[in-house]
Formats: C-alpha cells, structure tokens, sequence
C-alpha cells in the first residue's frame, strides 16, 4: 500500500493534518517537531491508497514550501486505526457508523454504514458534516446529485439514502467505484447510485445538488465546469476550505451566488445557487 509522507514547518503541523484529513485519510501519525517553530520540521505519514497518480495529483495541491514524497507501507500499520473507529453524529437524527462496528439503529434515526476499504472518508471530518448537512438541507424530493470526489463514497451514499432518486459519483482514484458500489449495495440503495472514474470535464447534463468536498486550488481548477453541470435552481455545495479563507473561491464559481454558509472546526461549508 502507498503512503505520503508530508513534511511541513512545526507551526503548520495543524493546517497540514487537515489539509490531509479534507482528502480524506483514515488516520495521520505524526513524527519529530518538538520546538514548535517554523524552523521545527514535522511529518506527517498517511496512507493515501494504491494509486500513485492520484495521491501525487492531490499533493500538488499543498504549498511548494510543504515537501512530500510516496512510499511502500505494511498494510498491517495501516489498518490500526480502525481499532479507534466511531459512529459520527452529523445531526441529532443522522449518523455515520463504521461498517465494522456493532451499532444498534436508534428509532426514527437515518443511519448510513461506511466501509472505506482502499479509499478514504468515513464521515468524521468537519468537512464531510458540513457537506452532509448542506446536502440534506438543499435535495429536493428525488433530486439528482453529483458528488466530485467520491472516496468511499460517503456523500453519493447518504444523498441516495435521504431519497435522491439518481446519484452519480466521479474520483480520480481507480479504486472508488467498486468502494462506492459495496457501500451503496450495502445500504440498500444500490441501484440508484453510479460512481465512476470519469473526468468532470467528461460529464454530460446537469445535476440538482452537486458536491464537491476537495481542497481550494482544485476547486479553483474545475470552476467552470462545476458551474456547468448544475442545473437550473440547483445548488453547488462546496467544502474542504478554510473559514476565513474561501473568498476567492466563490468569486471563481461565478455566477453561482453563495446562500449559506456553515462552519465547523475552522472549515467552511457552502451552498451556492443560480
């Protein structure tokens, strides 16, 4: 299994986890830094699954002055945190469980179970609950969803389960379709779900809710076509950005407009309309 190993400044240790946490890593180790000065350096060892390509196009992301590298991981090291696991409670009345944990369903609670296998997004981050609570605010009754980075497909899943009559999901990683696919099946919404690996540049018509939970610079770099594929009165939620940094963002999605905007843990969430 590949593994990146991100080395940023002591002080920055923070933004760099969460950076790694918005694409979706199961678990973060960090090692050395003990100053905590920008002279101070940490890394920060992740697993991002067994596709080069694609844990190297996520890195180009980060800032030049953050240096990163793949490497071979024991896989054996890499499932440890599953032993630490939890059911995430994104509202009072939704949650997302491990699909390995024993969780008996609450009466009059939606439940939808993860298993991320060789992908990532178990529901936890902030981001991935500001997007699920955006989502369920914005579906309209059997509205049509695209979610831009799938990962184990956390987001296509629950948009299917709270009654989205299609759900069509697109990630670069090669291993997200069949992740996708288990997990949809096993929430009983199997047929209503279609996660690919298609480009968003290749994708034909327009959606009611898109999502796309990714980092600013690739959201910067689909604007135009997340623009294109929403439809008329539809929404565009967008996450993986920083509170008091998202700006220019909104200003690249034109001419969406921002109608609401949530925040959690120093990451924002918004939904934007026509």
């Amino acid at each position: 299994m590949l593994g990146l190993v991100l080395t940023v400044p002591a002080n920055e240790a923070e933004l760099a986890s969460d950076a790694l946490w918005a694409l979706g890593v199961a678990a973060i180790e960090e090692r050395g830094g003990t100053s905590g000065t920008e002279d101070d350096l940490v890394e920060l060892w992740t697993s991002l699954g067994d596709d080069a390509p694609a844990v190297a196009r996520a890195a180009e992301g980060f800032p030049a002055r953050w240096r990163w590298k793949v490497i071979e991981l024991d896989p054996s090291v890499t499932e440890t945190w599953r032993a630490h696991a939890h059911a995430s409670w994104i509202e009072k009345d939704l949650v997302v469980v491990p699909a390995w944990l024993p969780f008996e369903d609450p009466p009059g609670t939606t439940v939808v179970r993860i298993e991320p296998g060789a992908t990532f997004g178990l529901g936890d981050h902030p981001t991935t609950v500001l997007c699920l609570r955006a989502l369920r605010a914005a579906l309209p009754l059997r509205g049509s969803v695209l979610d831009v980075g799938s990962g184990s497909g956390v987001l296509a899943v629950a948009a299917a389960v709270f009654g989205a009559g299609r759900v069509a999901g697109i990630d670069i990683s090669p291993a997200t379709p069949a992740v996708a696919a288990a997990n949809a099946a096993a929430n009983g919404v199997g047929e209503r779900v279609e996660v690919t690996t298609t480009p968003l540049a290749d994708v034909d018509g327009t959606y009611d809710v898109v999502l796309a939970n990714l980092l600013a610079p690739t959201l910067l770099a689909l604007a135009d076509d997340l623009v294109r594929v929403v439809a008329p009165g539809g929404a565009l939620v967008i996450s993986g950005l920083l509170a008091d940094r998202y700006e220019h963002v909104v200003a690249a999605l034109a001419p969406l407009q921002s109608v609401e905007r949530r925040t959690k843990e120093g990451w924002t969430a918004i939904t934007l309309r026509r």
